[in-house]
């Protein structure tokens, strides 16, 4: 709509108090001085529409007209109409000076109400909700919904309309991938009673986007510490709410590896057959290898006990929700949490949060080492996070490859792995222990095949030890830290490889023994292990209560093969 002229709105024909509220409407410039100047308006306009104008004009300047648009003469005071016009007293010349003190216009019923209108419209329009941008929903088939409408970015987040009757007015959803104009969208939470062509709104209330990175961010901070969190940030542990915690990205890239300190220095994990046969290196990742119901969860409980880390991270990835619970209370106990941060991701959310909760506790294990400190982070399990991959890449279309695992999977594993480790030179560190669900106890599972190449170790854990009462279940024979070397003296060295030839020369001829088809003398060393057999089977059993450090250990290797 194009705004009238001055010239127009005088020539308008309209009333006085229409033609005052039309030329008061230009307000002023951002100087402050009136839109309208005096020398614009037309020599017909009367007093009653001049003195009506300068009120309003008044308004708009802090209640004062300026100096030049005050009437004046025999203009102001009717001379040229007649007796009958309103008579307005001229200012005096000292009133009209810029020293002089400013003349007040008087009060104006007619412009007050019209004012008071205008107000309340302005007010009405402060309160109405900006336009937002919406999609519409066009398919929905398994995990995956496809919207269309929406120009977002992949991992935006999104609410997605549910009708009414539902359990919560809003479903979230996240975008994991497009094709031309269609979005491909992956539901976070229950999506029970969708209708086709919902709509659907970018989230304005999630996890801020970082503008450079396009990563989500979530709450990270010394506030943590003590406390149970989900995927997203949410305490589930009913303490409240998480403080004045700051927020990090999701995603970061991982350090330069010509930055990183190296691993020279012994971090005591308090498990006697660790410390001493497979010493691990503070800023190191190892993999616990194991099936389902070995003790996995125990041993990285006893761990996350007596590990001489400053703050531990743990991530539940995929667990049952009964095995969340245990692990806090029975397992963790409250001084392991006390100096602990858990994330649980149970296995009955959504891929994408499984996804989540494994990033998220490797963002907050990154801050933590960012401070300074030594953290140790604990992750159950990788091979579930490979799963959530799994799920979400078949789902929008990726060709299956190894037992049916997409190539994205084994572009995520190391991307994840390779944030942790050691930072620069004198600053803090990382030591991850993710843990390998292997398939039927089968060490060539493609995840465990993968992740045995990108890590710097691994610990195997033995279903025929576990079965027979023997824990921690730790295959030492199949079992290495790569790091190890570096880390321990020759003497020690050198006492890890006699122990491994014992116990190794024992297992081979196990059958022959148990039978009594060996007779003593035949083979010095294997007589020799048959003697140290039972103080060996001592020696790598301890109570998941019992704390074995790392020089008691040692010492204890180097008494048991005098």
């Amino acid at each position: 709509m194009v705004k009238p002229t001055v010239d127009e709105i005088l020539r308008s024909g309209l009333s006085p108090l229409e033609q005052e509220l039309a030329l008061a409407s230009f307000g002023t410039l951002p100087d402050g001085t009136p839109a309208v100047p005096a020398d614009l308006i037309a020599p017909s306009l009367d007093a009653f529409s001049t003195h009506h104008l300068h009120i309003g004009l008044d308004d708009l300047t802090g209640g004062v007209a300026p100096p030049e648009l005050q009437p004046f003469g025999d203009a102001a005071n009717g001379a040229e109409f007649g007796a009958d016009a309103p008579q307005i007293d001229a200012p005096s010349q000292a009133e009209a000076s810029p020293a002089a003190s400013p003349t007040v216009a008087p009060d104006n019923p007619h412009l007050n109400a019209w004012r008071s209108r205008l107000d309340a419209a302005r007010n009405r329009n402060a309160l109405a909700r900006p336009m937002r941008a919406c999609g519409r929903l066009t398919r929905a088939a398994g995990l995956v919904l496809e919207a269309v409408g929406l120009r977002l970015s992949v991992g935006a987040e999104v609410m997605i309309e549910l009708p009414a009757g539902s359990s919560r007015a809003m479903a979230e959803a996240e975008v994991v991938g497009f094709s031309g104009e269609r979005l491909f969208l992956m539901p976070t939470t229950e999506v029970a009673g969708l209708l086709p062509g919902a709509r659907v709104y970018p989230l304005e209330n999630a996890p801020i986007a970082d503008p450079l990175a396009g990563a989500k961010r979530l709450p990270v901070g010394w506030e943590m510490l003590g406390r149970v969190v989900d995927a997203s940030g949410r305490p589930l542990d009913g303490l409240g709410p998480l403080g004045h915690a700051s927020d990090a990205p999701l995603s970061a890239p991982s350090i330069n590896p010509l930055n990183r300190e190296p691993i020279h220095k012994v971090l005591d994990v308090g498990v006697r057959a660790i410390n001493a046969l497979l010493t691990v290196g503070r800023g190191q990742r190892m993999g616990l290898f194991a099936g389902s119901g070995v003790g996995k969860s125990v041993l990285l409980g006893t761990m996350a006990r007596y590990t001489s880390a400053e703050v531990i991270v743990i991530g539940l990835i995929g667990e049952r929700g009964r095995e969340v619970k245990e692990f806090i209370e029975q397992i963790l106990g409250e001084d392991g949490l006390a100096r602990s941060v858990v994330v649980a991701a149970p296995a009955d959310v959504s891929p994408l949060l499984r996804m989540q909760g494994a990033a998220y506790a490797t963002t907050l294990a990154e801050f933590f080492r960012d401070q300074g400190k030594h953290v140790l982070l604990l992750m159950d399990s990788l091979t579930r996070y490979a799963m959530a991959q799994r799920e979400i890449a078949l789902a929008i279309g990726e060709p299956p490859a190894t037992k049916g695992y997409p190539p994205s999977v084994f572009a995520k594993l190391p991307a994840l792995v390779e944030r942790t480790g050691n930072g620069p030179e004198g600053g803090g560190s990382i030591t991850a222990f993710y843990t390998v669900l292997t398939e039927g106890d089968d060490q060539q599972d493609p995840i465990a095949d993968s992740a045995r190449a990108i890590l710097d170790g691994h610990i195997v854990l033995s279903r025929v030890l576990a079965e027979a009462g023997h824990y921690p279940a730790i295959d030492i024979e199949a079992s290495i830290s790569r790091a190890m070397t570096s880390l321990i003296g020759d003497r020690h060295l050198d006492r890890v490889r006699l122990f491994k030839q014992m116990l190794s020369r024992y297992q081979r001829n196990r059958d022959l023994i148990n039978v009594g088809a060996y007779s003593s003398g035949r083979d010095a060393l294997l007589d020799r292990a048959i003697a140290l057999y039972p103080r060996i089977e001592a020696f790598l059993q301890q109570h998941f209560r019992e704390c074995a450090e790392f020089e008691p250990s040692v010492t204890a290797l180097d008494a048991l093969l005098q």
